[in-house]
């Protein structure tokens, strides 16, 4: 029987940042998985970031994680989100060639030191006790290992819907992991039932692309990690279509062949990424809707039409698909299909993503009711971390959620934990101004270095830049513009029709028709780079803003200062409602900040633990 210091089970994207990141920091890894041409495998939309998303993409690269720079290197159209509003909710996306993203993060496990890859699948865990102690494979393989992190996706008890036909399968073509999901029953954990689904992919050649709205990318396309200075692949255009009243007919005269809407799906959706059959039913005086045409690759001729997932027949998949503008003699070279899975509700966590029931088991990705490649990463990652500190014998490292977004996402699966599979939105972040993507490296490299998982030189150059951030912004301050002749007409060139009183640079760029190139321009000041002027024009602008969300930040960690003991005992506490303490004793917060977040729980409650914490 072989041991491993850390055993990573599943090669979807939350396995792969948990397999790097344990290796990375020295501990002697294993990452089985089911097919090693599967893996970082994107069985979806064939793109990565978005509103919310990109953020947790940007953080996984300064914590020191891989997604940000694979997908630099294998992107194909780069796009800023919202680029005409605020920089709090700006969101970075890349559509992907998503056969060169697989091969590109295969390369970079293959080439990681401390890190085996292992093709079988799990059957059973090994369990001492309340301790995790290895696992055993189908083809009879033993291992050894006190931390297991488990990224399993879709496969937990996996089945596949198309039309009224279904049968089990992790994805298309691959069988899914029944029996692991009975050794979480047999150790007293509680599941659920969730579902997802896809559209059908069509064949480019087949579609009439003058009848869409072209989507080019940006000119300058921004990149997703800190550390990339040029996006090297060639760009293509996306284009955009719509469903109409003919697609809504199609579908409700079908609707009786619908999975989802004929009982045989019992596990709950999406809510912000639904199925067209949901879009015509919840929203029956709406027929149009958006439809992007998305190539998967640069040597492929498949298209992701991203907006018309469907389990419907594979037949009626057909007929719809044609009646929409640009795709009348598209042909269809997969059809779309639902998946109904097992998750374990993540309420049974940590914020280390460690489980409470199991000591050493940890869980990333799916298996906690999430979607997205994006937030399997960021799970992937600090469950790795955590994985690789527990078997080094190290203290445990979280986030909150007032430091990254990530912090977010996993305080809000296991303090609420989800009823639907939960998906990152800016709005999700109540400091979100404080929480932006030009800020993750300052935000966090830090941390990733303190963790062996960011080299000196990376960390260096973000020391350099906060530094030359700072000097800048000084200097803005301190450099005054006077209203002599000289001075109006200076101003007067970046659109200031007056200038009656001494002014600074700072206060000039300040206003919402100045820019910090214009500064730069005018009153010929050093040339910064990119990144570098993009944060003092943020910090200049929304210099108000940032204190006072910084004053509440403050408020807010008093809070998270209350440690709660783990045998906290709140049945002894009088004034506590019976559904209060019920509540408090399932999920047990580790502080009173996170108990003041679970629902149902009075900010009276909240005092009254406080009192007794003193």
């Amino acid at each position: 029987m072989k041991f491993y210091g850390v055993i990573i089970i599943g090669g979807g994207h939350a396995g792969c940042e948990a397999a790097l990141a344990s290796a990375r920091m020295g501990v002697h890894t294993a990452l089985v998985t089911l097919d090693l041409e599967k893996i970082a495998l994107m069985p979806c939309n064939p793109a990565i970031g978005g509103i919310g998303k990109g953020h947790i993409v940007r953080e996984i690269d300064a914590l020191g994680g891989q997604m940000a720079r694979c997908i630099d290197k294998t992107g194909i159209q780069f796009r800023v989100l919202n680029s005409s509003k605020g920089p709090a909710v700006r969101g970075y996306r890349a559509q992907a060639d998503k056969h060169l993203y697989k091969k590109e993060m295969r390369r970079v496990l293959e080439s990681q030191d401390h890190l085996s890859l292992i093709c079988d699948e799990v059957d059973e865990l090994f369990f001492d006790k309340d301790s995790v102690k290895g696992l055993r494979t189908s083809s009879g393989l033993e291992l050894n290992s006190r931390s297991i992190v488990i990224t399993t996706g879709t496969f937990l008890n996996g089945r596949i819907h198309l039309g009224m036909k279904n049968w089990p399968a992790g994805r298309v073509g691959e069988k899914p992991s029944n029996k692991l999901s009975q050794s979480f029953l047999d150790q007293g954990f509680e599941l659920g039932r969730l579902k997802t689904g896809t559209p059908p992919r069509l064949l480019s050649k087949s579609i009439d692309f003058s009848q869409c709205e072209i989507q080019q990318g940006d000119f300058d396309p921004k990149p997703f990690s800190f550390s990339t200075t040029k996006i090297s692949q060639p760009q293509v255009p996306c284009h955009i279509t719509y469903t109409n009243a003919r697609t809504a007919d199609v579908i409700s005269r079908n609707m009786h062949l619908s999975p989802l809407y004929s009982g045989v799906i019992e596990g709950v959706g999406p809510r912000y990424c639904p199925s067209i059959e949901d879009k015509v039913v919840k929203f029956p005086d709406r027929t149009s809707h958006h439809v992007f045409l998305e190539p998967e690759g640069l040597d492929t001729d498949w298209i992701y039409p991203n907006g018309i997932s469907t389990s419907l027949a594979e037949e009626v998949q057909w007929e719809l698909v044609r009646t929409i503008p640009g795709l009348e003699n598209a042909e269809i070279v997969a059809p779309g299909y639902a998946i109904e899975y097992d998750f374990v509700p993540p309420t049974q966590l940590l914020s280390t993503l460690e489980t409470k029931k199991i000591k050493g088991l940890f869980h990333a990705g799916q298996i906690n009711g999430t979607s997205g490649y994006e937030e399997a990463a960021g799970q992937g990652l600090i469950a790795g971390i955590n994985a690789a500190l527990s078997s080094l014998g190290r203290a445990p490292f979280t986030l909150s959620r007032m430091e990254s977004y990530i912090g977010v996402m996993i305080d809000d699966l296991v303090t609420k934990g989800t009823e639907e599979p939960y998906r990152m939105f800016t709005s999700r972040a109540e400091n979100r101004l404080l929480l932006r993507q030009d800020n993750a490296d300052t935000r966090l490299m830090g941390k990733g270095h303190q963790l062996d998982l960011v080299s000196n030189a990376t960390y260096d150059f973000c020391l350099l830049k906060k530094e030359t951030v700072e000097k800048e912004i000084k200097r803005l301050n301190t450099t005054k513009v006077v209203p002599n002749e000289q001075g109006k007409e200076l101003v007067s060139q970046l659109g200031v029709k007056s200038l009656k009183t001494p002014t600074t640079l700072a206060g000039l760029l300040k206003r919402p028709e100045v820019t910090y190139s214009q500064i730069i321009e005018t009153f010929n000041g050093a040339s910064l780079s990119k990144l570098a002027g993009e944060q003092v024009e943020i910090q200049v602008k929304y210099e108000g803003f940032i204190q006072r969300q910084n004053q509440v930040v403050s408020k807010q960690k008093k809070l998270e200062n209350y440690r709660i003991p783990i045998d906290f005992n709140y049945e002894s506490i009088s004034g506590l409602s019976c559904e209060v303490v019920q509540k408090l004793e399932s999920i047990r917060p580790t502080t009173l900040g996170q108990a003041s977040r679970i629902s149902g729980i009075t900010p009276a409650a909240v005092s009254i633990i406080m009192l007794m914490l003193r």
